[in-house]
Order: C-alpha cells, then sequence, then structure tokens
C-alpha cells in the first residue's frame, strides 16, 4: 500500500510530492476530500493571496487597493493565457463558468430557424439555456448521437450533421458533471474548422485536471471556473474568445463601461479584446486568488496532475467493482477523475450524510441534471466522488470501503 507521504509518478514524469501539496492544503488534515468537481480544497498560497488583498481593501478602500495590484491583476490574464496557450488579451474574468457561458451565448444574433448543435452529454445549465433560446429565439436544438456503445459522442454522425444543418453555433462539454466521460472536443473542432463554424466548448470539469490547448482543440469560445479542479476561490471563471470572434465583432448583448467606450450621444465602441466581455466591477481578491491558483496548478505541473489525477480515478473504480450493490457509471476508453456510482436500498441525501459523518466529503447527481445519460443508464441519482492530485491511495481505500459498507447495509 502506498502511504500517504508518498511521492507519485507514470513513465518520465517528475515526482509530485505528495505530503508537501497536502502540507500546503489545510483542509486534508480535517476532511477526504472527493469533491474536487465540485470545488477543490484551497492551498495555502491561493488563501494567503485573497485574504491580504482583502486586508488590504480594509486598510486602504478598494479603488486604492485594485491600483496596487494593477501589476498582479494583469497577471490573471497572463496566467490564464499561459494555461490555454492563448494570449492575455483572449481571456475575460467571469463570476463562474455558467457566467461566463452565458455571456458567450448572447453574443449571437440568434433567429427563428437558427440551429445550435450538441452533444448528449452536456452541463444541465446550458441543456437549460438552449431550451430558453428555442423559446424565445425560435433556435432548433440538434443533438448528435453517441456511439453506440454509449462512450461518448459519434463524432462523424456528429459532422455530417454539421454539413446538413449548417448551424449557427456548435457545443460541446469536455467532461460533463454527472459522469467521467471525456468527450472527443478537439475532433469535433477540427470539423468545425473544416466548415467555418463557430465552437463553444465547456472546459469546466477539465481545465485543472488535463492539458487544455484552446489552437489543439480549435475552439472559438471555451469557458470554465477557478473552484474546482484548479482549486482557486468560488465566484470565479473565465472565458476564452478566439481573435475570429473579437475580430468580427462578437460582443455580449448587455456591455458595460468596462467592455465599451461611449464615443457619442448615439455611439459606443467595444474594447478591441475580450475585455468587453467582462462588467465594471470585480471582486478584486477573487481575481487575484484566481491567478495565484493558475500559477500554483501550473508549478505542479499539468502532464504531471493529467497523469495523476484519473489515476487515483480509476483505482478507485477498480476498488469498486464488483461491490454488492454498487453500479460504476462511467463509460468511455480513459475517464477522467469523476466517479459515478449507483447504490442500492438508499435515497441519495441520507447516503450522503452518511459519507459526511465519516468525514468523506461528496457529491450527488439527480436525473435533472442528466436527462439523456441518466436515462440511458437507468439510474435517477448517482454519488459522483472525484479526487485530485494531493488525495491519496490510502483515502482511495478508506472510500471505497466505507462506500463498501454502507452499500451493504442498504442490502439488508
Amino acid at each position: 500500500m502506498t502511504t500517504q507521504n508518498s511521492a507519485f509518478a507514470i513513465g518520465p514524469e517528475p515526482l509530485l510530492d505528495i505530503a508537501a501539496l497536502r502540507a500546503d492544503t489545510p483542509g486534508c488534515a480535517s476532511v477526504v476530500h472527493f469533491n474536487n468537481a465540485g470545488c477543490g480544497l484551497t492551498p495555502r498560497p491561493v488563501l494567503r493571496t485573497v485574504v491580504e488583498h482583502l486586508e488590504l481593501e480594509a486598510a486602504t478602500g478598494g479603488y486604492e487597493a485594485a491600483a496596487a495590484r494593477t501589476a498582479e491583476i494583469a497577471d490573471f490574464y497572463a496566467a490564464t493565457a499561459g494555461l490555454l496557450n492563448t494570449r492575455p488579451g483572449n481571456i475575460a474574468f467571469a463570476a463562474s463558468a455558467t457566467h461566463a457561458y452565458t455571456k458567450a451565448l448572447s453574443s449571437f444574433d440568434f433567429r427563428p430557424g437558427d440551429t445550435v448543435l450538441t452533444t448528449r452529454n452536456d452541463f444541465v445549465s446550458n441543456q437549460i439555456a438552449f431550451l430558453s433560446l428555442r423559446r424565445r429565439h425560435g433556435v432548433r436544438i440538434v443533438h448528435a448521437p453517441d456511439r453506440p456503445d454509449g462512450s461518448g459522442v459519434d463524432v462523424e454522425a456528429m459532422a455530417a450533421l454539421m454539413r446538413a444543418h449548417r448551424p449557427r453555433l456548435v457545443a460541446a462539454t469536455h467532461v460533463p458533471t454527472n459522469s467521467g466521460l471525456v468527450q472527443p472536443v478537439a475532433e469535433i473542432g477540427r470539423h468545425c474548422r473544416e466548415l467555418g463554424l463557430l465552437y463553444l466548448v465547456d472546459a469546466c470539469q477539465s481545465v485543472g485536471q488535463y492539458r487544455i490547448d484552446v489552437e489543439e482543440i480549435g475552439c472559438d469560445l471555451l469557458t470554465a471556473t477557478c473552484r474546482k479542479f484548479l482549486r482557486g476561490p468560488r465566484g470565479s471563471g473565465f472565458l476564452y474568445v478566439s481573435d475570429r470572434v473579437l475580430q468580427a465583432g462578437g460582443e455580449p448583448l448587455y456591455i458595460d463601461m468596462h467592455g465599451a467606450r461611449w464615443v457619442a450621444p448615439g455611439h459606443y465602441r467595444p474594447v478591441p479584446t475580450a475585455a468587453r466581455f467582462e462588467e465594471w466591477e470585480f471582486p478584486y481578491a477573487t481575481v487575484l486568488g484566481c491567478a495565484a491558483a493558475v500559477r500554483y496548478a501550473l508549478a505542479v505541473g499539468q502532464d504531471a496532475v493529467a497523469r495523476r489525477t484519473p489515476a487515483l480515478a480509476a483505482l478507485l473504480r477498480e476498488r469498486l467493482a464488483g461491490v454488492p450493490g454498487v453500479r460504476t457509471l462511467d463509460r468511455g476508453p480513459a475517464p477522467a477523475a469523476l466517479v459515478t456510482v449507483a447504490v442500492e436500498g438508499w435515497e441519495p441525501h441520507p447516503f450522503k450524510a452518511a459519507l459526511d459523518r465519516r468525514g468523506i466529503n461528496s457529491a450527488l447527481s439527480f436525473r435533472e441534471f442528466a436527462q439523456f445519460d441518466f436515462r440511458d443508464k437507468e439510474v435517477e441519482w448517482c454519488l459522483r466522488l472525484s479526487p485530485h492530485y494531493y488525495n491519496t491511495e490510502d483515502e482511495v481505500a478508506e472510500v471505497a470501503g466505507a462506500v463498501a459498507e454502507l452499500a451493504a447495509e442498504g442490502l439488508r
């Protein structure tokens, strides 16, 4: 058994000092945190950055504190651009991934009959937004089919739908919140580029877990949060906007004095960068905390994280396989670090509460979060367990043992 103080590496990647990373994470002392797909445990440098700026605001004033931290605030854009392989001017801060997503959607002048082409495994809020567009603007929603084995979207079928419908927008979620499925977003992007279609990617669960390269994906817009696998503060996210969108004049429906200049009584001019998707008012302590979180993730190493984190999830699935009353639900050749299981004999909230009492953090997903996926899997709810690189093999064993014990109780 590997201990909590061990290093971890697969192949030539440099070893991660797990003990040091856990010492940098105060929450590790009190909980077994397997809810990183909800919100990662904040490391000390991020916590310190946020608190210090709040103290500066209290001492000098909010506007004055922001002015004193101009360079550090700018580093949020530089750091995030480095994370995604783009330029700072292509990054906009957002209050959440959903905030970024709706800002992106609002930049489209949808007309009756326009098509949004998406997948069956998408984030619930995105699907609701599409339904709202259908109700308000008469937009058609087309869902590309999955492969016969349910292991993700059928890219060739989706490409055929692109050619048939010439959609106004193609949208895909890299890793849906209800499953460890990893969608082939770069393959989808290749077809979008060939056909000149605009492409929006939700990377909320993959940023901080995998290396994300917007040039490789070929997307025009990409949204993410900072609170999950990046381990940043809550109430933060970002939007990537491609040069193509900016140069074509793409802008949000509601643009304010931060994103545009009022150049004449009857005219305004958007700023040239992705800042046109932001608003004037910022939680600057949060922005600085996000910059610290991105820098922390880059220092840990994206490739090392992308190897360790899904490997811990794979170990958890292996330990849960064959447990009576437990069915793992994740599909695809290489699932992400979202382990979803159905448990017999329990209602969802009491099961989670039982894990809470053992000091194990987890999350629940319900049919309303994933109408297509959960219908296919014939489940009404599932338990979601999401480890991250600072978790240990011993914790994997503890979580698997707790689920097995509770599942046995449910079968009695």
